[in-house]
């Protein structure tokens, strides 16, 4: 476990955060041309950087496109507070850190296994 908290980064290039968020490059991409929350910042090479709140916001916004079957538009009213989820819980952005964590913990066990 010690390795995985040093696993913990500050920023994640687009294709960890695809590989945690198992969201395709493409769909994260376009997803920052629809949500104005989620805006990752370049370095200097031009290379975008994720933080924590923005791998966080994308399973938010996975969970509302991808199961729970909102549109886009839908989703980004819920996202910017003008409509309310009815099936909203107010652990819901706890649940999307988990989600996070555990698939940070998943990667790093694969990536451990096939060490093996």
């Amino acid at each position: 476990m010690k390795d995985f908290i040093a696993m913990k980064k500050l920023y994640y290039s687009i294709g960890e955060v695809s590989e945690i968020t198992d969201i395709e490059p493409h769909v994260l991409r376009y997803w920052e041309t629809v949500f104005k929350d989620l805006s990752p910042r370049k370095n200097k090479a031009g290379n975008r950087t994720y933080r924590e709140e923005d791998i966080t916001l994308i399973l938010k916004l996975k969970h509302l496109v991808q199961e729970k079957k909102y549109s886009t538009a839908g989703a980004k009213k819920i996202i910017e507070g003008e409509d309310q989820d009815p099936a909203n819980e107010s652990n819901q952005v706890l649940t999307a850190e988990m989600q996070k964590d555990l698939n940070e913990v998943k990667l790093f066990l694969n990536k451990l296994l096939e060490k093996l």
